[in-house]
Order: structure tokens, then C-alpha cells, then sequence
């Protein structure tokens, strides 16, 4: 079994840009007399040269006296040997070495052992997720082969896979979300285990798959990481609808990449091109030059990244042949079944809606130049169109590929962007009530005929408004 192995002669590791915060943690455990190292993903993600994000610590020290050390913490799983400290207002976990005990229950050890560094690596998922650094010593503790996985990009099950996707059914799905993110293959036998386990995913809770199937489908490799969902069986568990597009045949004319599953997972390839330069920055605008989505929030991209994969999920049970191949009405079903899925994910309302309105709108933009200037420029102000635009570059992208209708609009959407703000209507249910029109769906359709007229240029003041309406409806 590998050992302790200085590693001073790795420059990018060995002056890897650390937090002040995070060093001095290590630094004030060790002064105590204890074991402190760097653990799990940033230690990972620093050796394959990536940026790390989630700084944890793992420790010798008891829960106790990690409390003792630090004026400001917080026990948020101290019955695990987890102690969150607060350095500068920035909270980061110290875990205490430590030996699991049975899992009853697919998730968590009915009871854990305080033991040492060599015992606590042997409970982690992978190999290249049990890799300790002490960055004051410049030493990385290395027992179970972790380092030589990393130079060969495998994912390995720490010790017998089966007993380790047994102890934590969420196991299987991080086990599918590092492969596709990191681009590692899975070892055989850690690939078999996944296999086995599959069919107990769902003592995982809805929040946490949910969570597990969000980070794949934002990790850049999300065709990919879904394509592994079904060779494993996970796909038909957790999102049958989407299981059911193999098989379901296209017309050619329109789909010549091939069946209903091939078309989403062309999305997603161009999907995980927006993603590498699509920024958070709302200084940053909302398409680069050539059309491509260049501007979207998390939440943004959570609900794109979903109306993506989803679709289409209508088209199985809209299929017809007539002429050709059809899917009437799809759009709707879809926009249905999206809603009923994500909803048993317990995603916010916010993506749920979202996504199920952008598959029901995903057919929308084709009757685009037939449309009234009314309801184009309607449409161009809504909050949601540079998301359904986005999507509809990228339908196009995985199927026929003719761009010039995304064009087409693209620039009617910076000619809208371009005019002043549109103002507020010119008349309101209290004007209508003053020209001695009774209330009722009249209403209605007077308020949207002049707010037509507004966007087509054909009403701008209140004086106009009104005169119109008597003209028209009086």
C-alpha cells in the first residue's frame, strides 16, 4: 500500500495559493500537537491543476478540542466529528480522523469511531478523493493508491466497491458525476458495483439526486454524464421520460442526427460549449458576437440546463405517422411532464416553472416572422427570451443546423434591446370605468388592443389612448 509522500518537488501543488484562513487552521492544530492536512476534493483538484473550491481539514484532534482551539465555531455534525470553524467570516469544516460503523439505512453509520489518519482514508468513496496534504510539512498521505489513479484519470472504489456503494447509495451518482466532470474512466470493478447498486438509488432523498443531477448537467460534460446514467441503469430510474426517448424514430428531414435520444444529447455537447464561456458577470453582455449565450444567472443556467434534456419528452407519447412522422402537441405535454418531474425532484419553484415554460415555448419561435409586431416585440421583452432563444440555437444545432431563422431573430432581439424602456400602459381597468364601459372580459381584450397598438407605434399618450377607445369601442 502507497505511504506518506513528500511532494515539495510539485510545484503547482506545493505553492498552490491556499487561503490565509485555511493555513492558519492547519497551522494553529499543528502548534497544538495535533495532525492537520488538507482533504477530499481540494486536494484533488489542486494535483490535477484545477481550482479548488471547497477547503476542508481533517484533523486528529477531537471535536472538543477543535472547540477549545477556536473562539468562533459552530457543531454542525459533531456527532460525526465535524466542527465548522469561522475564520474572517468564512466557515470551513475540520473533521476529526475517524472509522464508520454499519449504514442501516443506504445514507449515514449507525455510530463512528475516532481513529487515525491511516484508518480514516480507508472510509471515503474514491481513491482520488482520499489523497491528505499537509502543506505546512509538504508531505501528501497517500494509502490507497489515489496519486497513480490520477495520473491514469481512473475512478476507483476506495477498497470493495460493492461494500462502499452499499454503505452510501449517493456514492453511485458521484461516482457517474466525477467520471463525467473529470473525465476519468471508471474501473471495472467499481463500474460493475454501480451497475449492481443502481436499482437502490431511491433510498438517496429526491433533494440530493436532484442536487447530484444538477451538477452533471453544469459540469461541462453533461451529454456525457447522461449517457453514463443510462449504461448503468440509473436513467431509467430516475427520469423514465427521458429513458423512453431511445428508440422513438424522427422525421429525417427535420432530425437527421436520428432517434429522440440522440437529438438532446447533441444539445447538451453544444450546451457544454455555452457553458466554458457563458459568465455570471451581469456586467458582461447577454450574446457574444456570433449568437451564443454569453450572460446568464445560476438560476439561469438550472433551468436552461433542464428545459435542455427535457425537451422533448413529449414526443413519445404525441407520436404519429401520417405524411411523416409528428409530434403534435409535444410542446404542451412536455411542458407537463417537465413540471411533474422536477416538482418530485423538490426543485424551487423558480426552475420548475422556468423550465417547463421554455419547453412549452421551444416550438414558438418558427411562427416568429409571421407574428404581428405586437406580439414579437412582446415576446423580445420577456424575461425568459434569451434563454429560449439559447435554447432554440442550440434545438437547431442538434438537428438540421440551419442558423437563419436564430439569426433572424438575434437581431430583432438587439433592435428591441436598443429602443427606450417601454413605458408603462397608457391605460388602465380605472380609465375604462371612467368612459362608461361596464367591467367585465371586455376589459381585457381593450387593454391588450391598446397596449398593441403601443408596442406597433400606433398610440404613444394617454390623450391617444382614449380617443382610440371611444373611436373603436364606444
Amino acid at each position: 500500500m502507497p505511504d506518506s509522500k513528500k511532494i515539495s518537488s510539485v510545484p503547482h501543488l506545493a505553492g498552490h495559493n491556499i487561503p490565509d484562513e485555511v493555513m492558519a487552521i492547519i497551522l494553529r492544530l499543528q502548534q497544538a500537537g495535533f495532525q492537520a492536512c488538507l482533504a477530499g476534493g481540494c486536494v484533488r483538484d489542486f494535483l490535477l491543476g484545477k481550482k479548488a473550491h471547497d477547503w476542508d481539514v481533517a484533523t486528529s484532534a477531537l471535536p472538543d478540542q477543535v472547540e477549545q482551539l477556536f473562539p468562533h465555531t459552530v457543531a454542525v455534525g459533531k456527532a460525526f466529528g465535524i466542527i465548522v470553524v469561522i475564520q474572517n467570516g468564512t466557515p470551513y469544516e475540520v473533521a476529526t480522523f475517524r472509522s464508520d460503523g454499519k449504514y442501516s439505512d443506504g445514507r449515514h453509520p449507525e455510530n463512528i469511531v475516532f481513529s487515525s489518519l491511516e484508518e480514516d482514508v480507508k472510509r471515503r468513496d474514491f481513491t482520488v478523493n482520499a489523497l491528505l496534504y499537509d502543506p505546512v510539512n509538504k508531505i501528501l498521505h497517500d494509502y490507497v493508491g489515489g496519486q497513480q489513479d490520477l495520473k491514469q484519470r481512473i475512478l476507483r472504489a476506495v477498497g470493495n466497491p460493492l461494500q462502499r456503494f452499499a454503505e452510501d447509495k449517493l456514492r453511485i451518482l458521484r461516482a457517474v458525476r466525477f467520471s463525467a466532470n473529470l473525465q476519468f474512466m471508471i474501473e471495472p470493478d467499481t463500474w460493475q458495483a454501480i451497475c449492481a447498486e443502481a436499482p437502490n438509488i431511491n433510498q438517496v432523498s429526491r433533494e440530493r439526486i436532484a442536487a447530484e443531477l444538477e451538477k452533471m448537467l453544469l459540469g461541462g460534460h453533461s451529454s456525457y454524464a447522461m449517457q453514463l446514467l443510462l449504461d448503468c441503469g440509473l436513467l431509467a430510474i430516475l427520469l423514465p421520460q427521458v429513458a423512453a426517448l431511445q428508440n422513438v424514430a424522427q422525421p429525417p428531414e427535420f432530425h437527421p442526427e436520428g432517434d429522440v435520444w440522440q437529438h438532446p444529447l447533441l444539445m447538451l455537447e453544444e450546451w457544454d460549449k455555452t457553458l466554458r464561456n457563458c459568465s455570471e458577470d451581469t456586467t458582461h453582455p447577454r450574446f457574444h458576437q456570433g449568437g451564443q449565450l454569453a450572460r446568464a444567472s445560476l438560476s439561469e443556467k438550472r433551468i436552461l440546463a433542464w428545459a435542455i434534456l427535457l425537451h422533448d419528452i413529449g414526443k413519445p407519447g404525441t407520436y404519429t405517422e401520417s405524411d411523416r412522422i409528428r409530434f403534435n402537441g409535444h410542446d404542451c405535454l412536455g411542458a407537463s411532464l417537465t413540471e411533474e418531474i422536477l416538482k418530485n425532484l423538490k426543485l424551487p419553484n423558480e426552475i420548475i416553472e422556468g423550465a417547463s415554460t421554455l419547453v412549452r415555448l421551444h416550438m414558438s419561435l418558427s411562427s416568429f416572422p409571421q407574428m404581428r409586431l405586437a406580439n414579437r416585440r412582446r415576446k423580445l421583452q420577456d424575461s425568459l427570451f434569451p434563454l429560449l432563444l439559447e435554447l432554440h440555437r442550440i434545438d437547431c444545432l442538434g438537428s438540421h443546423k440551419i442558423m437563419t431563422l436564430h439569426q433572424e431573430i438575434l437581431q430583432a432581439w438587439h433592435e428591441e434591446q436598443a429602443r427606450p424602456v417601454p413605458p408603462e400602459p397608457l391605460l388602465s381597468g380605472k380609465d375604462l370605468l371612467q368612459l362608461g364601459l361596464k367591467p367585465g372580459p371586455i376589459f381585457t381584450t381593450i387593454l391588450k388592443a391598446v397596449q398593441d397598438a403601443a408596442l406597433e407605434n400606433s398610440l404613444s399618450s394617454r390623450e391617444e389612448a382614449i380617443r382610440w377607445v371611444k373611436e373603436k369601442f364606444l
